[in-house]
């Protein structure tokens, strides 16, 4: 018998679960964090079908992107409770979860926080404040007091109970919350880099017009040129931060604890 030479031993990659709520969102600083850690991505595109994961078991991670809906817009995305519900099923089994924008929203909702429509309107590059517990939070402790990011929201929402502040702005007090270990929800789009953004301009010119006025005519290469690499920079850094959060080890050790 001839025998086979030994393979050294490789892990699993992680696999992310991807929530789109409105098509073409984009990924940005966010993909290219998870394909650094070799990640695989799932994508769920419910803005097309509806379909959420089944369950938590088969995802080390679970990303809830942006839309244009609200986080309480139930009759018009029947989904919404479902993935509302699967988000508190992940984050109470200990599981990394990344709620961004609507999905900070989601998120909130789903730790029982009230969403407040149409009470914080803001588009394009903002200057966000990290808090005290912002700056020694592993999401955002490189990024000092303050960072430029992108914005595109009109909806935000009460701090959940539990939840600590890592980020505030004067439109929004809530930019950026956890909760417990790896349960991050952010208002702002740090995964909007320059060709997200990009994507956006092409993909959503109309609606870009009805928000913010004028902006692509006479704001957009401007402030580009103005913030995008330091929002570049910023984006990647939170969006590596978060990808080292996925723990399975520490999931693992939550389960066996509830078995």
């Amino acid at each position: 018998m001839v025998s086979s030479p030994c393979r050294p031993y490789q892990e699993e990659p992680m696999r992310v679960a991807v929530i789109e709520n409105m098509r073409n969102s984009g990924l940005g600083a966010l993909a290219a964090a998870l394909d650094e850690a070799g990640a695989e991505i799932e994508w769920f595109r419910v803005w097309q079908d509806g379909i959420l994961p089944k369950d938590i078991s088969g995802h080390d991670a679970l990303v809830v992107l942006g839309g244009e809906q609200s986080a309480l817009d139930d009759e018009t995305h029947p989904y919404l409770p479902e993935l509302v519900r699967l988000t508190r099923r992940f984050g109470d089994a200990g599981k990394a979860v990344l709620g961004i924008c609507l999905g900070s929203q989601i998120l909130a909702r789903a730790y029982g926080a009230d969403n407040h429509l149409g009470a914080a309107c803001e588009f394009g590059w903002h200057v966000i404040g990290v808090t005290g517990e912002g700056r020694v939070d592993p999401l955002l402790s490189a990024l000092g007091g303050e960072f430029t990011i992108f914005e595109w929201h009109a909806d935000t929402f009460s701090l959940p109970e539990g939840a600590v502040r890592l980020a505030s702005s004067p439109v929004a007090e809530n930019q950026a919350f956890r909760i417990g270990r790896a349960v991050y929800g952010t208002q702002f789009h740090f995964e909007a880099n320059s060709a997200v953004v990009e994507q956006w301009k092409a993909e959503f010119p109309d609606t870009i017009a009805r928000i913010a006025p004028g902006w692509l005519e006479n704001h957009a290469e401007l402030a580009a040129a103005r913030h995008a690499v330091a929002a570049d920079a910023a984006g990647l850094a939170i969006a590596r931060a978060w990808v080292s959060l996925i723990d399975r080890q520490e999931v693992e050790t939550l389960s066996q604890a509830s078995a």
